[in-house]
């Protein structure tokens, strides 16, 4: 009785819209007013005990193993859940337990390496051609996932000015597609780094297979590990997220120490104009050690390194877009993705890929490009007045 009378009082507190549970006892109930938009089956109680140690992480595995069934859309559920004060995500009485993080050079290879390699061969599936898990950019409304991966590809870039023959690095250079662009149309000599084993085989083929030997390198390296080097160019995409918040310093201190003078860098990652923050669902299954920094974190790091903050632009829907296309390729493909793996995988990476959605889609998280310099006379020696420039 007492567990009811709890669960109900949880349902009452989390969503914004009417819906339907269902209970383990047969029963159910309607919480919100109007109609039902969702409907949550609770096949067995998830413990109290569990919820109150950390619900996202009771919840995300309650639906993993098959305990609760959602009729309808996860990412309206979650949005609704996010945009409420006092629900699950946001009362502190529900968040006692965090996963421990270590982000040392061993760890940290161990946390990307548990993400990005379980298979290249899963990521084809429903990532586009050209292997961009990032945001993408669309231009128009009727842009595709790949359109709209190399226009941030070509975004990215053109915001640097560069200047042919120059050097760039790509730190976290995932499956190669925007330091083999920057070297290919831009004439830029590139080298990238990741902790990825299948995203460091995969480039290094496409660097053979495309004859770029000579002017594009990708390392299996640690971005601490960089010595004695100093480029034109940097760029970052998604890294951030994952060097967790006692070594933010040091990334940006990285960035500035790589960075020629007059050096320029664009760094794009997920950030929360909030405050930063990380989940314990998330944190457990899908991004061990990942953390989202906040805004105000960022650029305390960036100004605390003497880098010139010289542009920032926002793309929170454009990653909220993404994200739905992801899901929605990934679902297509469900039947391949279970034979690769199991149902209790299909359903973490759905739930994971809807919750990311809600999270853009709520304003809970955002995806910032930041553009800087090293030094503020640098601003006036290698870019333009105006931003004219970086739609050209």
């Amino acid at each position: 009785m007492l567990e009811k009378k709890f669960y109900k009082t949880f349902f009452k507190h989390s969503f914004n819209i009417p819906i339907k549970v269902n209970f383990w006892d047969g029963s159910s109930a309607v919480y919100g007013d109007g109609t039902p938009e969702v409907t949550v089956t609770l096949k067995e109680a998830i413990p109290v005990k569990q919820l109150l140690n950390n619900a996202s992480i009771a919840l995300g595995e309650g639906y993993m193993d098959g305990k609760i069934e959602i009729d309808g859309s996860i990412q309206k559920l979650l949005t609704s859940a996010y945009e409420t004060a006092g629900s699950f995500f946001h009362n502190k009485k529900f968040i006692h337990f965090l996963p421990k993080q270590k982000h040392d050079e061993k760890e940290s290879k161990s946390d990307v390496q548990d993400h990005y390699d379980i298979g290249n061969n899963f990521y084809k599936l429903w990532l586009d051609p050209t292997m961009t898990y990032s945001c993408a950019y669309f231009e128009k409304d009727t842009d595709d996932l790949e359109t709209a991966q190399i226009n941030k590809v070509h975004h990215i870039l053109n915001k640097l000015n560069p200047q042919p023959r120059r050097t760039l690095l790509d730190i976290g250079c995932g499956w190669g597609t925007l330091m083999l662009t920057a070297a290919k149309e831009y004439d830029l000599r590139v080298v990238g780094v990741t902790l990825s084993q299948e995203q460091y085989n995969f480039v290094n083929k496409r660097i053979k297979d495309e004859g770029l030997e000579n002017v594009a390198e990708v390392r299996l390296q640690d971005y601490r590990e960089i010595k004695d080097e100093q480029f034109d160019y940097i760029t970052s995409v998604g890294m951030f997220e994952h060097v967790g918040k006692e070594n933010l310093q040091t990334y940006f201190k990285c960035v500035a120490d790589y960075l020629k003078n007059d050096g320029v860098a664009l760094i794009h990652g997920i950030t929360r104009q909030q405050g930063g923050a990380n989940n314990g669902w998330l944190n457990k299954w899908i991004f061990p050690g990942g953390y989202v920094p906040g805004l105000e974190e960022n650029i305390h790091h960036i100004i605390e390194n003497d880098l010139q903050i010289d542009d920032l632009e926002p793309l929170r829907r454009h990653y909220q877009k993404t994200t739905e296309i992801w899901d929605k390729n990934f679902n297509a493909h469900r039947e391949e993705v279970k034979e690769m793996f199991d149902e209790r995988f299909v359903r973490m990476w759905d739930l994971y890929l809807q919750a990311c959605s809600a999270s853009f889609e709520s304003g809970n998280i955002d995806v910032i490009q930041y553009l800087l310099t090293k030094g503020a006379g640098a601003t006036s020696n290698v870019l333009p007045m105006t931003r004219a420039y970086m739609y050209k």
